[in-house]
């Protein structure tokens, strides 16, 4: 059972963790400092509120103890010195520039999504040093490797400190060149909380709800922004089907199985009419295309009249504005249920053939259940154990263990 002093710090390290960090990059401008003397003011509260109690404040007591291990990591370091003169005459205060972002945490991401860096740069930097992902998850939202992320998050942390480029909240007007990447950071951010990179849980309902709640803020903050606007739907929309997407047992329950029943029909409804008037504005972009599709999908009275056409239309549209291969695998997927399992197929070999998804389960996953429909089951058992010895997850490990059982029968 968890103790009041661990469920204390808990919470703590959810609201707190991004604001410590974020204070102390902008007081020694060194990212990696900043997050080890985090973790350490972290660690020390663990073992001293226990004695001393929880502070009234916890997150200025975080700070004021990680700002004094960074003190300690600079007077030890002659490079530091003249750093510490400036780190040793600022007290604690929280952060002070006037911005018309109303949220602490997005107000930190806009801070940390800097155009000197590029978007992936951007966004992988927020998601560590914020939102608290870890390289592998971030690697794996990038279809990377873990030690190619981590170079790259290095590379970053690297030419911020290089260039002193300084750590502070943007003025008002610009806000918008950041937001394409602050919009990246939410999505993603509610992907890892929707389906988990890896772990005993498919689903991590902290991070979608905060997901959601970020871009609500959003689009009260920027009204006008499209693709703000379609996020936000596009989130409501595979939201609302959450309750429904792991049985009991905790198996996961593909889309054609799941209760409709259950389905969330507020959210469906505001996913919906988000949707509709967004797009009446002629702006349409991918997150927008995307909600569309996600639209289809909720709005649909049974599997069997999913509107399957459109939603592959739907894909190719997409394609346009995101080149990606994991979009030709979604409108593979499309087109199988359009138009057959074997034009499907087709389109998944030419994905295979061009080495763009090595390594992604998703793919031989795809493979073996297009396989299975077409009842040429020894090559659907051979493509699960390839997305077996991929998967990470325990839910998508058992589902793909019952389907490889049914075609190894």
């Amino acid at each position: 059972m968890t103790s009041p002093v661990a469920a204390a710090v808990a919470a703590a390290f959810k609201a707190e963790w991004g604001q410590v960090v974020a204070t102390l990059i902008r007081i020694t401008g060194d990212w990696d400092l900043a997050e080890e003397c985090a973790q350490e003011a972290f660690a020390l509260a663990l073992q001293r509120w226990p004695r001393d109690g929880v502070p009234s404040r916890p997150g200025a007591w975080l700070t004021t103890t990680a700002r004094n291990r960074a003190i300690d990591r600079l007077r030890r370091d002659a490079v530091g010195a003249a750093k510490l003169k400036e780190v040793a005459a600022m007290a604690y205060t929280p952060e002070t520039e006037e911005s018309a972002v109303p949220d602490d945490q997005l107000r930190l991401m806009f801070t940390c999504c800097h155009p000197a860096l590029s978007i992936e740069a951007q966004v992988a930097l927020t998601l560590r040093t914020l939102a608290g992902l870890t390289t592998a998850e971030i690697a794996h939202a990038f279809l990377v490797t873990e030690p190619t992320m981590a170079k790259r998050i290095g590379r970053a942390k690297q030419k911020i400190k290089n260039a002193g480029i300084p750590y502070r909240v943007p003025p008002d007007h610009l806000l918008p060149e950041r937001t394409p990447a602050v919009l990246s950071v939410i999505y993603l951010l509610f992907n890892e909380g929707y389906s988990a990179s890896s772990g005993a849980d498919l689903i991590r309902r902290n991070l979608s709800a905060e997901a959601i709640r970020l871009a609500r803020v959003l689009v009260r903050l920027m009204p006008d922004e499209p693709e703000a606007v379609g996020l936000l739907a596009l989130m409501l929309l595979h939201h609302a089907r959450q309750a429904t997407r792991l049985s009991p047992d905790g198996d996961l329950v593909t889309l054609e199985d799941q209760d409709r029943t259950r389905w969330d029909a507020a959210e469906i409804t505001e996913g919906v009419a988000l949707l509709d008037n967004v797009l009446r504005r002629g702006q349409a972009g991918p997150y927008q295309i995307q909600a569309a599709i996600a639209a289809c999908h909720a709005t649909a009275p049974s599997a069997e009249e999913t509107d399957w056409v459109q939603i592959a239309a739907l894909y190719g549209r997409l394609s346009r504005f995101v080149p990606s291969p994991v979009v030709e695998l979604n409108r593979a997927v499309a087109i199988g249920m359009a138009d057959g399992p074997a034009a499907g197929l087709r389109l998944i070999e030419a994905l295979i053939a061009s080495g763009r998804l090595t390594g992604y389960h998703l793919l031989p996953a795809t493979r073996a259940d297009l396989l299975r429909r077409l009842r040429r089951h020894d090559e659907a058992a051979e493509a699960y154990r390839e997305a077996l010895s991929l998967t990470s997850t325990a839910p998508e490990r058992r589902y793909l263990m019952k389907r490889l059982a049914e075609v190894s029968i």
